[in-house]
């Protein structure tokens, strides 16, 4: 018999595909992405390479960079949370009419946060005890919790926080050119980097991901930990919301529309499987920074239209979607050609050793 294909290792079970040579990582590819998009980013603007660039650009896709860390532990736990952007809208209508309401921030703050995770926590009761589809409800609450948003301030919008966390918000680090929020985004990566890389937690993640039967029987507490997961992208989708509605010194009902395309686009693109059980927040930001590069490319860009940023999005979530399962199948057909080949023998071969009809006869 021929020799079975070793089994995957754990590097590439949490990498995702590998592509052979030199792109051995899904990241190494978006590596050079990075550099072919600031490479026409520059040719296209004097004003790309820039550290105020730099700075807009952070601003820009903060919040979407926020929520994407805990939708990656989702999704690699073969979930999805498509909730996040209305609970980022819902946490700054609750922001708003507590604020209008006569209360400080320092105590505002943490009633959005733990709303959030109230609201997570929704998702993944529906999910785990009443054993609904992921994608099911977290399409049924994303217009529940942008409805519950406009309950709660409807049209109205708040501009009137206090200057000192607005300062906050908007402000960089010794009047520099690195924003504040990004500080708290390196905190949060490093954070759920180690969650998700060197904890106990985290491998049970990516068991449940790849193969959520034999976890369960393996004696995983599945349900909590999906319910824990959940939780902590309601949370972080709460943060976004405050975040947002402090930098733009703005608290809505409509705040942060569409955030979740961007999101997933951002988490898909960054390696992490749809199917569950790959994925590294390493890669994750790799995308994020991609996306921010190409948005900011074709923002400056003169005569492109605003919309391609959209498509390229698309594009992008579409081609990560793909590429890897195109690759997958190749690899499956090499295996499958290799062991066909490998279960014959070949023509001549252990033939002269057996009789011949006419010898034996």
């Amino acid at each position: 018999m021929p020799p079975e294909a070793p089994a995957a290792t754990a590097d590439e079970a949490r990498s995702g595909f590998q592509l052979p040579g030199l792109l051995s990582r899904w990241e190494t590819l978006i590596v050079g992405l990075i550099v072919v998009v600031f490479i026409i980013g520059a040719s296209l603007s004097d004003e790309f390479l820039t550290t105020a660039t730099i700075t807009t650009g952070t601003f820009d896709m903060i919040e979407v960079a926020l929520m994407a860390l805990p939708l990656a532990l989702v999704v690699v736990a073969a979930e999805i949370d498509l909730s996040i952007a209305s609970v980022l809208g819902l946490s700054s209508a609750v922001m708003a009419a507590l604020w209008n309401a006569g209360l400080p921030l320092e105590l505002i703050m943490p009633l959005c946060l733990v709303m959030g995770a109230l609201c997570g926590a929704f998702n993944g009761i529906l999910v785990t005890r009443f054993g609904l589809t992921s994608l099911a409800v977290t399409i049924g609450t994303l217009a529940l919790f942008r409805g519950l948003a406009f309950v709660v301030i409807g049209d109205e919008s708040v501009t009137d926080f206090p200057s000192e966390w607005t300062d906050r918000a908007f402000g960089t680090i010794a009047d520099g050119w690195i924003p504040n929020v990004l500080v708290l985004f390196v905190a949060l990566a490093i954070g759920f980097a180690l969650l998700l890389h060197a904890t106990p937690f985290g491998r049970n993640v990516f068991a449940i991901g790849a193969n959520v039967e034999a976890s369960r029987f393996s004696g995983m507490r599945v349900k909590r930990i999906k319910l824990t997961l959940f939780a902590l992208s309601g949370t972080v989708a709460a943060l976004a919301g405050i975040v947002i509605s402090l930098r733009n010194s703005t608290a809505a009902a409509n705040v942060g529309t569409g955030f979740e395309l961007t999101t997933v686009a951002a988490v898909v693109l960054g390696g992490v499987s749809i199917f569950g059980g790959k994925g590294t927040i390493g890669g994750v930001v790799l995308a994020l920074i991609l996306l921010a590069g190409i948005q900011k490319a074709l923002t400056l860009a003169e005569g492109v239209s605003s919309y391609w940023i959209q498509i390229v999005t698309g594009i992008l979530l579409i081609g990560s979607v793909l590429g890897p399962n195109l690759v997958s199948r190749a690899r499956e057909a090499r295996a499958h050609t290799s062991r066909s080949r490998g279960s014959w023998p070949s023509p001549g071969v252990g033939l002269s050793n057996r009789p011949r009809k006419e010898e034996a006869e």
